[in-house]
């Protein structure tokens, strides 16, 4: 299937377009505008089953959207077809007809009804949106008067009580406050479990690993990979964060920074025989310069550790003295037996007068850590974004030794 669009023209077809176009141009009338075209869906071919959740992911623009529009039958493909066997509802845009004017009741039915919900459907669910919305003081105040988080809660609400068989969403679950974000979640993995054919959208990589049990990953509109979900997130955000060790900025002039500071560089130095890879057990040291410009100003280096999954595994803080200017340099050493076998990326603020970030570099440097040697029996993946080596204790005591402490701690 693919879907093909002309880039840059607009199509007026009447005849007082035709002739106000002639009197303005008449050669490039006669001639003809010569539209540019290009591809938003190209040669992709998928199969979903029933009862399957499938997650679309990729980067902006890379026809996840699009697709959505074909199967919702909003669009005609250029090339190829669609077949759907089933009752069809998608979750496009939230809010879809509601009007500033009316309440937030009248656009509760309004709303449902566009979305294909009949009256007496909308009337049987109508508390229990009601309440998963969180408004049921103002249901009957304008939602001119909402706001946003208001507005956004009975949009989503509405169009989340709708009973399809298939269920197309395209990323409108980051809507409200943290908490309803978990309420949306806990909905859609609802509707999942009870065996509804779900094709989601969305750049929240720990939604899709909860929701999805299968993930097509999309670039340029064409299918680059399909799989098991975590497989192929991870493979999508590998590609898209980069593993580099190190970044170097060679021209002053050109390094991130201000009037202040300029970064020099970022590099991960693991601690082992060059050509071996940075596993579990491999102790890391990870080294920041940077040019200060400013004599005598109290700066630190702040450091995030990210996971791919854009969990921070931690943050560490430099020490915060007097900096003369010159040349800086930080480095901050990760014991071995502390991170998991991951993707991480490095995220760093320079800090001035202990309070106000100067600089800020997203993604300075990214690296993966391998699993080491299996523990015991044990060949799974161990959860967890750190598991550091800790000290245990193991002794055998007697019983009357603990009864003996409690009875010391009554007294």
């Amino acid at each position: 299937m693919g879907k093909r669009y002309r880039r840059g023209v607009r199509v007026d077809t009447g005849l007082r377009h035709a002739l106000e176009r002639f009197v303005r141009s008449p050669w490039q009338a006669l001639r003809g505008a010569r539209p540019e075209s290009f591809w938003a869906l190209k040669d992709v071919s998928l199969e979903v089953r029933e009862g399957e959740v499938l997650g679309l992911i990729g980067r902006n623009g890379a026809g996840k959207t699009t697709l959505l529009k074909i199967l919702s039958r909003i669009t005609r493909p250029t090339e190829g077809w669609a077949e759907i066997r089933g009752k069809v509802r998608s979750l496009l845009e939230v809010g879809t007809g509601f009007h500033p004017e009316l309440t937030g009741r009248e656009n509760a039915y309004l709303s449902g009804a566009i979305l294909g919900m009949s009256k007496r459907e909308i009337d049987r669910k109508f508390d229990e949106i009601v309440a998963f919305a969180e408004i049921e003081k103002f249901i009957d105040t304008p939602v001119k008067h909402y706001s946003s988080g208001m507005y956004m809660r009975l949009a989503f609400s509405v169009a989340a009580h709708l009973e399809p068989e298939i269920l197309l969403v395209d990323e409108v679950l980051a809507v409200g406050d943290a908490s309803f974000q978990r309420k949306c979640l806990g909905k859609m993995g609802d509707v999942s479990r009870q065996g509804r054919t779900i094709v989601f959208v969305s750049h929240n990589m720990l939604a899709l690993k909860k929701l999805c049990t299968q993930a097509v990953w999309l670039d340029g509109g064409q299918v680059v990979e399909r799989g098991e979900v975590g497989q192929v997130i991870d493979h999508y955000l590998q590609k898209n964060t980069g593993m580099s060790l190190e970044s170097v900025w060679e021209d002053e002039g050109r390094a991130p920074g201000n009037e202040r500071v300029r970064l020099r560089s970022v590099r991960v130095i693991p601690q082992c025989d060059p050509g071996e890879r940075i596993t579990v057990h491999t102790p890391l040291q990870i080294e920041f310069t940077y040019w200060n410009y400013v004599p005598d100003t109290t700066l630190n280096v702040s450091m995030f550790l990210n996971s791919l999954e854009e969990i921070c595994a931690f943050v560490s803080v430099s020490d915060f003295v007097p900096r003369p200017a010159g040349l800086i340099r930080h480095t901050v050493e990760i014991p071995g037996d502390f991170l998991n076998a991951d993707s991480y990326y490095v995220n760093l603020w320079i800090v001035k007068d202990t309070s106000t970030g100067i600089l800020f570099q997203e993604n300075a440097v990214a690296f993966e850590v391998a699993e080491g040697e299996p523990v015991g029996n044990w060949y799974g993946r161990i959860p967890g974004v750190v598991r550091p080596k800790l000290k245990w204790k193991s002794e055998v005591i007697e019983s009357d030794d603990l009864m003996a402490t409690q009875r010391g701690q009554k007294a």
